[in-house]
C-alpha cells in the first residue's frame, strides 16, 4: 500500500472515532482541512487529511487550510508554507492564523511568538518579504528575539525586519524565502524523501497500532473542533 493510500486510511479511521480521545494521547496528530489547493508534504489535499508533527503544509494564493486539534484551530493563509510541529509551527513564508488554549507558539525566522499564559489566545503571525509581522488580539504574547524578550501586549501589533540581519544569516533567510515560493509536485515534497517516508510510517504506523488496541466498541462520528 502506498503512503497515499495509508495516509488517507488512517484520515478516515481518525474521523470515525472520537478525535479527542487520540489527541489526548499526545500523538501529535491532528485534522487538517483544505480550502482550495494545498499540500501536504508535496502531495494534493482534496479535502481533509490527518496530520502529524514534521508534516509540511502549503497553500496557493487564492486558498487557506485549516488545523484542527483539541484546545487550538490554525489557519494557514494562502501563499505560505508552514511545518506543523504539534505543540508549536514553523512559517517558512506566508502566515498563519493561530487561536488556542494550549499555549501553541509560532516561529518565523528567528523569531519566536507564544502565548503568555493557557488563557485562550489569538494571534497573528506572518513572515513575507524579509519582514516577520505579529498581531496579538486576544491575550498577550511572549516575542524572542536573537537579542531578547518582549512582551506584546492585547491589541497591539510590532514587525521584525530580516533584511537587517547581517552575514551568513542573511543570506540562509533568502534561501529559505526562495525555495519556499514555488508549489510542489503532486508527487514530490521535501519530507518525502525515503528517511522521512519511512519516519511518517512509523507514526502513522503507531496511530494506527493504538487504535486498533482500544475497545472495539465504536463511538459515535464527530467533527474536530
Amino acid at each position: 500500500m502506498g503512503m497515499s493510500a495509508f495516509r488517507k486510511m488512517v484520515s478516515c479511521v481518525l474521523l470515525l472515532i472520537v478525535p479527542a480521545s487520540l489527541f489526548a494521547a499526545d500523538s501529535g496528530a491532528a485534522m487538517l482541512y483544505a480550502n482550495g489547493a494545498a499540500w501536504l508534504n508535496g502531495s494534493h489535499v482534496p479535502n481533509s487529511s490527518a496530520i502529524f508533527a514534521g508534516d509540511l503544509v502549503q497553500t496557493r494564493s487564492d486558498s487557506a487550510a485549516n488545523i484542527h486539534a483539541p484546545g487550538s484551530s490554525i489557519t494557514v493563509l494562502g501563499d505560505s508554507l508552514v511545518q506543523f510541529e504539534g505543540v508549536s509551527l514553523k512559517v517558512e513564508h506566508g502566515g498563519v492564523s493561530v487561536s488556542t488554549s494550549k499555549g501553541v507558539a509560532t516561529t518565523a525566522g528567528d523569531v519566536r511568538v507564544a502565548p503568555v499564559s493557557n488563557a485562550w489566545t489569538e494571534f497573528n503571525v506572518t513572515d513575507t518579504d524579509g519582514t516577520v509581522r505579529i498581531a496579538a488580539h486576544k491575550g498577550d504574547l511572549t516575542i524572542t528575539y536573537d537579542n531578547g524578550t518582549v512582551t506584546l501586549a492585547q491589541g497591539q501589533e510590532t514587525t521584525r525586519d530580516e533584511q537587517s540581519d547581517q552575514g551568513d544569516n542573511k543570506d540562509k533567510k533568502k534561501d529559505r524565502k526562495r525555495a519556499a515560493g514555488a508549489i510542489p509536485a503532486a508527487g514530490g515534497g521535501g519530507l518525502n524523501s525515503p528517511i522521512a517516508i519511512g519516519v511518517g510510517a512509523a507514526a502513522i504506523g503507531g496511530v494506527t497500532t493504538w487504535v486498533l488496541l482500544q475497545s472495539t466498541n465504536p463511538v459515535s462520528p464527530s467533527t474536530p473542533q
